[in-house]
């Protein structure tokens, strides 16, 4: 019996269902599922009820996994991290800026999986921006200014000692056992415009923040190209609004899509688990 699959009506995104995730899955449904993802870039599975050994599963038939960096896994497990909060926590949410997971890396990953354990009853929605639309729907004076260009990406802002959850935010009340270096001040080159490896459909790739500068310019130059971009492809009409409930599985394509997290769910907790699916260089 095949997956059905019901898209949002937004600027990506669609549910999955039919589909019972921790059961083993058939070449032939992991290849609609891959289908489905690879047509809406964000795809959700509600009325899931998986164990970490059914996560990792699932990530592994879509690659290999990935290496998340500067984050330390939950206890046991080499592969998932946890994405939590608690409930009184006063530390900035975390992943609230605009990014793609892991952009600075040589190779990066191609799906991020996140799985929905503690839910709170509001907020705590995720953003994603479809970049592939960003691209087709951008004036031509815009594109013109980033074809040919290579971005220069680096998790210093982030993940360095000085960046945001470097050594100041260690002092915090977070719950997240972040793992800050200076190895995060290494860059890494993508071009500004980039061919999906799978469907061959040119997007934008990655964001100021992830982004330090542009190869060739000088960095007011860069900066000002890029903040020109970010008000491009962050706009609204580029959104999916996602909506998290307990039981609920998303994958997402990182090479289509930008993502953040929101907040407004103060006094309750929330926990997800997370998996990260390689690509292939």
């Amino acid at each position: 019996m095949s997956i059905i699959v019901t898209p949002s009506g937004q600027a990506c995104g669609a549910t999955v269902t039919n589909v019972d995730l921790s059961q083993h899955l058939s070449p032939a449904t992991v290849g609609e599922i891959r289908a489905a993802w690879l047509a809406h870039h964000v795809v959700a599975f509600p009325n899931q009820s998986l164990s970490d050994d059914d996560l990792e599963r699932f990530s592994q038939y879509f690659g290999e996994f990935g290496e998340d960096p500067f984050i330390a896994p939950i206890p046991n497990r080499e592969h998932i991290i946890a994405v939590k909060r608690m409930a009184q926590e006063t530390a900035p949410i975390f992943a609230e800026s605009w990014h793609t997971d892991w952009s600075f890396q040589k190779t990066p990953p191609a799906a991020t999986c996140l799985y929905g354990i503690t839910i709170p009853p509001t907020g705590g929605d995720t953003l994603y921006a479809n970049q592939h639309l960003a691209l087709q729907q951008m004036p031509a004076a815009l594109r013109a200014k980033l074809e040919g260009k290579l971005a220069i990406h680096s998790a210093g802002r982030a993940y360095g000692n000085e960046g945001s959850y470097g050594k100041a935010d260690q002092a915090t009340d977070r719950s997240m056992e972040i793992l800050p270096s200076d190895t995060a001040l290494a860059t890494q080159h993508h071009p500004l415009i980039r061919r999906h490896r799978e469907t061959g459909q040119e997007g934008v790739y990655g964001v100021i923040g992830y982004i330090i500068g542009i190869e060739g310019m000088s960095d007011d130059a860069s900066q000002a190209l890029l903040m020109e971009l970010h008000q491009w492809q962050t706009q609204p009409e580029f959104q999916y609004r996602h909506q998290w409930q307990p039981g609920m599985l998303t994958m997402w394509d990182n090479r289509s899509v930008l993502h953040r997290a929101t907040g407004g769910y103060e006094g309750y907790d929330r926990l997800l688990h997370r998996t990260t699916i390689a690509d292939v260089a």
